[in-house]
């Protein structure tokens, strides 16, 4: 009984943290270019995931990206968004980055 607690305290706890960070997206307007599932303007959260799944220090790359803009390729283009704290960018791009 003890492990059915700690298994579904631990699975609301992480539904709610994966909750937060869209809600973070959406108070961000990241989705008015992106959405987990399906290209939009930019590529879905689940492709940039993907892309980048199991490289080293994309974290921080990501994080920069958001904030800052940048090409990602020969295609994308990210705008800049000066809105989002340097705190806020690192917890969407670790939200992003574990997306499967």
């Amino acid at each position: 009984m003890k492990k059915l607690c700690i298994s579904l305290g631990l699975g609301m706890l992480l539904g709610t943290a994966a909750h937060a960070d869209l809600a973070l997206a959406k108070a961000k307007n990241c989705v008015d270019c992106h959405s987990v599932n399906s290209p939009l303007v930019g590529p879905s959260f689940k492709d940039i995931a993907a892309r980048y799944a199991g490289q080293p220090g994309m974290v921080d790359k990501l994080a920069h990206t958001i904030i800052h803009g940048g090409p990602q390729d020969q295609m994308d283009v990210m705008p800049a968004n000066p809105q989002v704290s340097e705190a806020e960018a690192r917890q969407l791009a670790a939200w992003i980055l574990g997306l499967k």
